[in-house]
């Protein structure tokens, strides 16, 4: 950073920019971080691209955080106040069924929370059905067992009753753990225990609902919300802020008060809290419009072809077919979202990833399908100029090939 600094000023004292261009020319200097990427996927939460697009209110929120910030003091008072009390108050709002709400940075941190403060040295009670592997080789049973917790595994992988989780509650329970196996689908000869049953045996139910619905939603069905698990009798919810709730990475709790300050004031807490950024973000996400994610959902799929052969006629190239989009991120494994696309030469898909600004699409049947459906339409002219530039990249190999190599004497 310090010789950008250094160059830029040499610069400014040569004339060749004003000094108060200082600032900016340094940090065009420096390397580059992570590159903005247009997801023609057709997966809206795409974990290796994101998962959720933060709406303009959040990232307008996250832009006037950036400085310093009220994030701990009541300006009113001058003295110090609850980190985050904006987004608490939002998502008490959103969840009225919750008692008390904490953010922590990420799902799993949240549950490693709860288990930390509520089980350790004690047994969790949990189906065998749903001992999941939550990606990136992360599974669920290891998870639980680092933060010093013993696993009651009851039931079998396709069947467990409320009889199961009643023999297993003793003087070392814990907590009963739910948790909605968000990114598979067990069926046939199957049973589970809903919230209700497990409500009434006398130890504190957690609920992981995984995808982070605040309210029931009629395009997901299949898909637990926090309201609904609170009032089914769950004394904690745990879910993700960053996947169908469509704000930044983050892990939300929700439910009974005294478990919810239990775990606020526990010492891992500190470890686990967000940044202000975060805490902008989703209270501009919980508050705010519908969100990029909400959208993409909703996509209306004779618009998408509409867009997508204006896309075809503006390029003169490839082709427009029907395609499948999916939710992704771990939630509505089996939801399918009608769609199109742009089918261009599979050879195409490397030159769009590395071209600018980067395109990431899918290569299906040996074609690259480019689906719109999370592309805003504000980036369809640097959409066409990347593809333009891919089509010359794979073009010009070809020329070389066809004029052979020269020679000279």
């Amino acid at each position: 950073m310090k010789a950008a600094v250094l160059a830029a000023q040499d610069r400014a004292r040569a004339g060749e920019i004003e000094p108060v261009a200082v600032a900016d020319a340094a940090v065009a200097a420096l390397p580059a971080g992570m590159r903005a990427v247009l997801n023609a996927t057709g997966v809206v939460l795409h974990t290796n691209l994101g998962r959720a697009a933060l709406s303009p209110a959040a990232v307008g929120a996250v832009v006037r955080a950036a400085g310093h910030t009220d994030v701990e003091l009541d300006l009113r008072t001058g003295k110090r106040a609850r980190r985050g009390r904006d987004v608490l108050a939002a998502l008490a709002a959103a969840v009225p069924d919750a008692g008390a709400v904490h953010v922590v940075n990420n799902g799993a941190a949240a549950l490693v929370l709860a288990a930390t403060a509520l089980a350790a040295g004690r047994e969790i009670i949990v189906s065998r059905g749903e001992m999941v592997e939550i990606g990136d080789g992360f599974r669920l049973p290891d998870l639980l067992a680092s933060t010093g917790a013993r696993l009651r595994e009851v039931g079998t992988t396709n069947r467990t009753s409320v009889v199961d989780y009643a023999n297993a509650v003793g003087p070392e329970t814990g907590f009963i753990l739910k948790v909605h196996p968000s990114n598979f689908v067990i069926r046939g000869f199957t049973l589970s225990t809903d919230i209700s049953e497990m409500s009434g045996l006398g130890v504190p139910v957690v609920a992981d609902i995984g995808s982070g619905l605040l309210r029931p939603d009629p395009l997901l069905p299949d898909e637990p919300d926090a309201a609904t698990t609170l009032r089914a009798g769950a004394d904690l919810v745990i879910a993700s802020g960053d996947k169908l709730l469509g704000g930044p990475q983050s892990g939300l709790l929700l439910g009974d008060a005294a478990l919810v300050e239990r775990l606020r004031r526990h010492p891992l807490a500190r470890a686990l809290r967000v940044d202000k950024l975060t805490l902008a973000a989703l209270h501009a996400t919980v508050a705010g419009p519908p969100t990029p994610t909400w959208e993409a959902l909703r996509a209306d799929a004779g618009e998408l072809r509409e867009r997508t052969e204006q896309l075809r006629a503006r390029l003169g190239l490839g082709e427009v077919v029907a395609a499948t989009a999916v939710v992704g991120g771990g939630g509505a494994p089996e939801l399918e979202l009608p769609s199109w696309a742009l089918a261009l030469p599979a050879g195409w898909a490397a030159p769009l990833r590395e071209g600018d600004p980067p395109v990431v699409g899918r290569v299906e049947r040996g074609r690259l399908l480019l689906d719109l459906r999370c592309v805003p339409p504000s980036a369809d002219a640097g959409l066409i100029e990347a593809i333009n530039a891919a089509a010359r990249a794979a073009q010009e190999p070809q020329e070389q090939h066809a004029e052979g190599p020269t020679c000279s004497s």
